[in-house]
């Protein structure tokens, strides 16, 4: 009997929730949900299925942007299923919903091939989904010299704090670390300034730049498998209309906050994106600037400087390695993509030296 009335309560639990209610737009039977937070997985009549909400402000922009990708061909994304009278979303209690299929992701390849793939499918669907957009050079330029001058302020920070500190008789421990990583900071920051310069000076007469749909939130738990073997993506609550960048640099910088580490792999993952997608002379220049871009050190040192830093020193301390340690890493994926690229360079002027004609 205890059995019996468990069961007939855990029916009743799921009649009366939110989940139920929107489950019924699908003509769906609820056997059994279980809770992972935003995502419930759902066991049904017709199968096993992904219940997702998301808040109505992000829900229009990520179902027309995968309605487009769907258009423009590209189908590794996880289906959104429709309602009976076609919505493509339920919205209830303030939350908007949708379903899925459930992947089981049962992916059991080598962690290297996964980035790849994942990387060559990201490429793919900048491929399908890319376009020119014109671009209003006067807000290109206020963009730059206001970046630009920010750039500089943070630079001229640094230099003034430094004297700051090495004009103490006794410097602590936080100063001290400063001091030490300087060089590394500035030099990071020149790189940036350098590379922004360049390209701003190649780009500030075009009338357009190439946008394509953005994932927003691109990681190896946003890439899926199906019982084929099969990679897609999902959670695509984040997409937006931007520069391909802005799904390259979150993932680089995302996956080098780690220790000391050089991350070839990081860079072979990068160029075999570009092997599918490349990119142009002027977005390689803005995307090495941004991502050489020191921002984490500089905000921990103006916030120990301000007063804003952590409780304790032995906490600022902690929190400036961590971001060193960030900064060494990305220098290295820097220096590695700043070698493969004058390579290139180098051997597309030879080429094109063996085919002019002699004079």
């Amino acid at each position: 009997m205890s059995l019996v009335r468990e069961n007939e309560n855990q029916q009743k639990n799921i009649q009366d929730s939110d989940s139920a209610y929107v489950l019924k737009e699908y003509a769906l039977y609820v056997q059994y949900i279980e809770d992972f937070g935003r995502v419930k997985k759902v066991y049904s009549d017709r199968g096993t299925f992904a219940l997702k909400s998301i808040t109505p402000h992000n829900g229009m922009d990520f179902i027309r942007n995968i309605q487009t990708l769907y258009h423009r061909g590209y189908n590794r994304i996880v289906p959104i299923y429709q309602t009976m009278d076609q919505r493509y979303a339920v919205l209830h209690n303030g939350r908007l919903y949708y379903l899925m299929p459930w992947l089981n992701n049962e992916e059991n390849g080598e962690r290297d091939e996964k980035h790849k793939q994942m990387f060559r499918e990201l490429a793919r669907m900048h491929t399908l989904s890319v376009k020119e957009t014109e671009v209003d050079t006067e807000e290109r330029e206020a963009h730059y010299e206001r970046t630009l001058s920010e750039w500089n302020t943070q630079k001229d920070f640094m230099e003034e704090y430094i004297v700051t500190c090495e004009r103490k008789w006794y410097m602590s421990p936080f100063e001290m670390s400063v001091c030490t990583f300087f060089t590394d900071i500035t030099q990071a920051l020149n790189y940036s300034i350098k590379k922004f310069e360049t390209w701003f000076e190649k780009t500030k007469e075009s009338e357009k730049v190439r946008t394509v749909l953005t994932h927003g939130k691109v990681s190896l738990k946003h890439f899926v498998y199906d019982e084929r073997g099969y990679g897609y993506f999902i959670n695509f609550e984040n997409s937006n209309t931007a520069p391909p960048h802005f799904d390259l640099l979150p993932f680089l910088v995302k996956t080098a906050r780690t220790y000391p580490v050089q991350c070839d792999d990081c860079v072979d993952w990068l160029y075999n994106y570009l092997r599918f997608f490349p990119l142009k002379e002027e977005e390689m220049l803005l995307m090495q600037s941004y991502l050489a871009f020191p921002g984490s050190a500089l905000d921990v040192v103006k916030n120990y400087s301000e007063g804003k830093g952590l409780r304790t020193e032995l906490d600022n301390v902690t929190k400036l390695q961590r971001q060193f340690w960030l900064l060494k890493n990305v220098e290295y994926m820097v220096m590695k993509v700043e070698e493969v690229e004058k390579q290139k360079k180098a051997a597309a002027e030879a080429a094109k030296e063996e085919q002019s004609p002699p004079s």
